[in-house]
């Protein structure tokens, strides 16, 4: 459970690493205060936001069994697992 939540905290963070690095490349300061303005922070929050949720429902509509298909869980055949599969 935490690799999922990890992803989406990272898809979150991208537009702030972008703006860090275009700041690193236009030699600004980083950790200047001046480089950081409250509109800038709250369209990079917008804008993480909307990643976010995309990626969420991406990953909602793609993830999944197809439909109408029928899980098999694992189990012991002739003394091997046999994983779980969907038909």
């Amino acid at each position: 459970m935490i690799r999922p939540v990890l992803t989406e905290v990272g898809i979150f963070l991208i537009p702030f690493v972008i703006y860090a690095g275009f700041l690193l490349a236009s030699r600004n300061g980083v950790f200047n205060q001046s480089s950081w303005p409250t509109h800038v922070v709250i369209k990079l929050a917008i804008g993480a936001l909307l990643l976010t949720i995309i990626s969420l429902l991406l990953l909602a509509h793609f993830s999944g069994a197809p439909p109408k298909s029928t899980y098999t869980p694992a189990h012991i055949e002739n003394g091997r697992l046999v994983p779980g599969v969907d038909r």
